[in-house]
């Protein structure tokens, strides 16, 4: 249970897709001039990648990895496809926005409208591609914690894209000065955001520090008990 709190809360304010590694920052950009527009696309991202994270996660189980075929049976037990992992990843992700596309042009025209082309273009997002390579990279473990983290980065993005939307809008009325104006302004709120979920990184590794020091004491302890029974051994042998 501690393993699911830590990579949620990790995935959505340490490692978040757009603060963190720069991932979908075409449509963060394009797409956030309007927070109904960001909310709309955001929702769209994390239904994504829930679904294609874990899904890419079976197929590279059982079946990319270097004897993930095994189950076929021991004829298959040396086969390695993981040279087809980008295109198993984007073929299952292009589906699943497909999938999208026809359930928001069905129950929502006005947003089908005013996402225009960065709906279809979700296809080849790299944050949604990421999600899919970085479990694979991670070696994420289980099917819950594949899920989990596609759920809480696709969360870390919409906030992502929630927050500049909301600030943009703001910003539209305020005196800013003409060279700064448009992209130049959100480049440096982006920034900035960025600098502030970095101060996030403390909320999880400040035990992992005191590990760190617990095992490096716990070393030098075993090696002074090893030097000690030597010193004790070679006075023995004298």
């Amino acid at each position: 249970m501690i393993e699911h709190i830590e990579l949620f809360f990790k995935s959505i304010f340490i490692d978040n897709m757009v603060f963190a590694v720069f991932l979908g920052m075409c449509s963060y950009l394009a797409v956030s001039k309007k927070v109904a527009t960001a909310v709309g696309l955001g929702a769209a991202v994390i239904f994504v990648l829930a679904i294609t994270v874990p899904l890419n996660w079976l197929l590279d189980q059982y079946l990319l990895q270097p004897g993930a075929l095994k189950w076929l049976g021991a004829d298959y037990a040396d086969y390695d496809l993981s040279f087809l992992s980008f295109i198993m990843f984007i073929a299952t992700i292009a589906t699943m926005v497909q999938l999208v596309e026809i359930v928001v042009e069905k129950f929502s025209p006005s947003l089908y409208n005013s996402l225009g082309i960065f709906l279809p273009l979700i296809a080849v997002n790299c944050a949604i591609l990421g999600g899919s390579l970085f479990m694979q990279s991670r070696e994420i473990e289980t099917l819950g914690l594949a899920l989990n983290y596609g759920i809480s980065s696709g969360i870390g993005w919409f906030l992502a894209i929630l927050a500049i939307a909301a600030i943009r809008e703001k910003i539209r009325y305020s005196n800013v000065p003409a060279p700064l104006r448009g992209l130049g302004i959100t480049f440096i709120i982006t920034g900035l955001m960025g600098i502030g979920f970095l101060s996030f990184g403390g909320m999880l590794t400040g035990g992992d520090e005191e590990t760190k020091e617990k095992k490096t004491v716990e070393v030098k302890k075993t090696l002074t008990k090893e030097n000690n029974e030597l010193a004790n051994n070679t006075k023995i042998i004298e």
